[in-house]
């Protein structure tokens, strides 16, 4: 048996966890980059993290604060997903088919047309814009390719 048949079969929770989250770090990075060149919201609508920093705080948050409280929800959103999406890949590596994309998908699917619409964080799906939608779909899909591409990256180094 090869050496790389054999790392193959052997699976880590904590390796898994490691390379999905560094993964969904860089991820986050290439996400909000896309979405400078291509924004969801054009029309001044607040971001989801913003809208949840606020209601997390009861109160309205402004400058810095709002910011900080943003930023962190939208990083550790992406390095948890990320992580989780490690582990699963570790232990199910079907769900790394299309290298990523079907994970992007899935994720823009849960997040944008189910869960922020259900807990009145952003728009339903049928409230959005066109570009709203096209944009988080792309951004999404980049979301799901890049963390795809370093974890895979990351879990061979260790």
């Amino acid at each position: 048996m090869s050496a790389e048949i054999k790392q193959m079969q052997e699976k880590s929770f904590a390796k898994g966890l490691l390379a999905g989250m560094i993964g969904g770090l860089v991820a986050t990075a290439a996400k909000s980059f896309g979405e400078k060149i291509y924004p969801p919201r054009t029309e001044g609508q607040p971001e989801p993290p913003e809208v949840l920093a606020q209601k997390i705080a009861g109160r309205q948050l402004s400058g810095t604060s709002k910011t900080i409280a943003a930023e962190t929800i939208h990083w550790g959103f992406g390095a948890t997903v990320g992580a989780a999406y490690g582990v699963l890949a570790e232990y199910f590596p079907a769900a790394t088919s299309k290298d990523g994309a079907s994970f992007g998908m899935a994720l823009e699917a849960l997040t944008h047309e189910g869960a922020l619409p259900a807990m009145g964080l952003s728009a339903t799906p049928d409230q959005q814009t066109a570009r709203e939608h096209t944009s988080e779909m792309a951004t999404h899909l980049v979301f799901g390719v890049v963390t795809e591409t370093v974890r895979r990256f990351v879990r061979k180094l260790l």
